[in-house]
Order: C-alpha cells, then structure tokens, then sequence
C-alpha cells in the first residue's frame, strides 16, 4: 500500500508538526508501508522539484510569483493552485492508493481536488484550527471576515474528505458538532519515537556551569514561544517561587515570537540573574538540555486552541523522564493526571502556578520518581508512534474498502 501524504511543511525546518509527521511516515514504514510526501508552496524558498533530508525524499511545490501574491486571499488561491498542479504530477508518477492530506486547509483543499480527479481516496487529518492559530497570532478576530472564510473552507473539506483524523478527543467532539459523521471520525493521538524512552541521564556539569545553572532547580520550558504557550506567566509566577525556594532557576530553549518580550521581561533586576536564554539548538542536542530540567513547565493559556488541541512537548518531557508542571486547559488534561503522573494548575494565574511548582518541590525524591515512572509508562503503553499509528489501519482499511496488512 502506498500512501501519499500532502503537507504544509517539513524537513529541514523544525516544529511540532514537523515531528509529527516524521512519527507517523516512520510508524507506517515500520508496518510495511510505503509513503511518499509532498510539500506545499508557502514554505518554499527556492528548494529544487524534489530535495532529500536526513533520508526523506519531499516532492516540493513551486511558491506562486507575481504582484498579486502581495494580496491576502489571491495569495492563498494561488498557493492551492500551485499546489493541485503538483498534486496532480505525483499521483501520475507514484501511483498512490491513497492521498493523506495534514491540515491546515491550504493542503487540504489540493489534495480534495487532485484526488477526485484521479479517483482517489483522501484522509483529511486535523491537527488544529488555521482560523483559530490565526487569532492567536493576531492576523485574524474571532468572528471576522477572515475567521468564517477559513472555518468554512475546512468544513467544506472535512464534509466532502472519505474520513476524518485528528489527535484528541476535544477536536473529535469539535469537529462532530460541525456535522462530520461519528463513523467517518478517527483519533491518533500525538505520541514519541520508541527512542525518546530513555532514563534520565546525570546533568552534563559542562553544560550547567556554561549557563549558570550549577546546584539549581532547573523550571524548563523546550519549544516554540509563542503568545498561547504563557511563558510571561512562568516569568511573573518566578519571584514567589522564589521567595520559597530561592535556588530555582529558569531555561528556555528555544525561540519564536515572544522571544524579544520574554527577554525584556526577564531583564527585570528580579529575574535577570535566574532566568537563561539558549536561542533555538539543533535537534540532536535537545537531550542535554532536557537533562538540564528537574521540571518541564507548560503554562498555557485558556483559548480555544489549546483547549482543543493536545501538545507534543508534554508527551516528549514524560518520555524523557521529566516531572510536568502544565495549566489545567483541555489539552493538557488529556495528557496529565493530576497528581499521578504531573501537576496542573488553574491556567492564567500565576499565584497557582507558584504554589503548585512549591507542592512539586516539596514533594520530595520518592513521591517525584514515582510520577515520573508513572508517566513514561503511560507514554509507553499509549504514546509511542508504532501503538498511536496503528489506529490509521481500521481508517485506511474503511476509504480502501479492503484489509490493510
């Protein structure tokens, strides 16, 4: 069987959803399949027909030229063009028995059309809401012009798609309510490489004493920083958590919008002794940071997205043996159990927040460990890519109208 899966973007740049989809196209070699990957047009900066990283071959669409790529809308019609052009080309070439198309829509919508027009089955999978990231961003209002346009055209695809995924029960549940058939509807949760279950490893001492953070209780945060993730609510609850144990340190890893903010923020007298930058790091070195951490905190704020939507980095810190500090919004109570295997807190408040990092705290060695084997088994028994893939079987299996080995 051979599946073509149409996405937004991926290798060499580095993202949640670029893990992703490298978990499922690994999981589904694992099961015998074969895969082939397309890339769409908005991330494509000169990149030749085909372009192979760290052994994966991604067909890549040509970027739309042109004044009226400048204009909003033109630009997003020019862009599904482009890409149901280079759709259309693969399927000629590779043969496909199925199009797997990842949101958001300006892939979906490509990959609706080539497929019909090649006869084809297509599995749309919803990894989130491009209206509602677009309201995070700023570049929308809930309720505008914008926001229904681009509710609409994913509902439009998610009606007409011969099936449905997406990765938690919270979006099933939204996109039920949008009128998509419960049978047509399937769940694979986000999840980890088998690898990333490893034990803790020792502090690299090198690496602690070259960012200050020798004998320090390590609050940590590895990912993107982006408005929603409420690393500014880490930074504001960081002087009470201090007050009651003055030896903790916090180290952000990585970058993205917020990045100058946080950094201001932090240049506080308060804060600019106990709060460490690294900038993004390659992804092989991720490890000795996440050694750094006696806690991976997640403080999320409560809007639509992240109540509907499960993040990848909680289920990465558990299989790395890392102790979870997260807000209680929907995704991450997907993820954590209070008090079993991490700790949430009322999200937006940073007193909460404080206290809850002090119970972690003082929770001691004994309690700690036991959280913590607790949520590597939980990632071991249901978040791991070969266990969380195996769900696309019974999807692939229904649109083939077949078995599927």
């Amino acid at each position: 069987m051979r599946i073509l899966h149409v996405l937004d973007h991926s290798l060499p740049l580095q993202s949640g959803y670029v893990f992703r989809s490298l978990g499922i196209l690994r999981a589904q070699r694992g099961f015998g399949w074969e895969t082939v990957q397309v890339s769409g047009p908005r991330h494509n900066a000169g990149l030749p027909p085909a372009e192979v990283v760290d052994g994966w071959t991604f067909h890549r669409t040509p970027k739309p030229a042109g004044p009226l790529v400048r204009l909003p809308i033109a630009r997003e019609a020019l862009e599904i063009a482009a890409l149901t052009r280079r759709l259309e080309q693969v399927i000629r070439a590779e043969r496909p028995d199925i199009v797997h198309a990842h949101s958001p829509v300006l892939a979906g919508l490509p990959a609706l059309r080539a497929a019909r027009r090649a006869g084809l089955p297509m599995v749309y999978e919803v990894r989130g809401l491009w209206e509602d990231a677009a309201v995070d961003l700023g570049h929308a209002r809930e309720g505008d012009l914008r926001y229904r346009a681009s509710r609409a055209l994913e509902t439009y695809v998610l009606r007409r798609a011969d099936a449905v995924v997406t990765l938690c029960a919270a979006m099933r549940a939204e996109l039920a309510g949008r009128g998509i058939p419960a049978d047509k509807l399937a769940v694979v949760p986000n999840a980890v490489d088998p690898d990333r279950l490893r034990p803790p490893r020792p502090k690299d001492p090198a690496l602690a004493a070259e960012l200050g953070l020798t004998g320090r209780i390590v609050l940590g945060f590895i990912g993107s920083f982006y408005h929603y993730e409420g690393l500014d609510l880490l930074l504001d609850a960081l002087p009470a958590i201090r007050a009651r144990h003055p030896e903790v340190a916090v180290l952000l890893v990585g970058g993205g919008p917020m990045a100058e903010s946080l950094r201001a923020r932090a240049a506080a007298p308060e804060l600019a002794e106990v709060v460490r930058f690294t900038g993004r790091v390659p992804h092989d070195q991720v490890e000795r940071y996440y050694d750094l951490t006696d806690f991976l905190v997640f403080p999320r704020k409560r809007i639509r997205l992240t109540e509907l939507v499960t993040p990848l980095k909680p289920i990465e810190a558990m299989a790395e043996g890392r102790l979870v500090i997260a807000s209680d919004v929907g995704g991450h109570k997907e993820l954590v159990a209070d008090g079993e295997t991490g700790f949430l807190f009322a999200a937006g408040d940073a007193d909460a927040l404080a206290r809850r990092v002090s119970e972690a705290i003082a929770a001691g060695p004994e309690v700690q460990a036991r959280m913590r084997a607790a949520g590597r088994r939980f990632v071991t028994e249901q978040r791991v890519w070969p266990v969380s893939a195996a769900a696309y079987r019974p999807v692939y299996a229904r649109v083939l109208g077949r078995a599927v080995p």
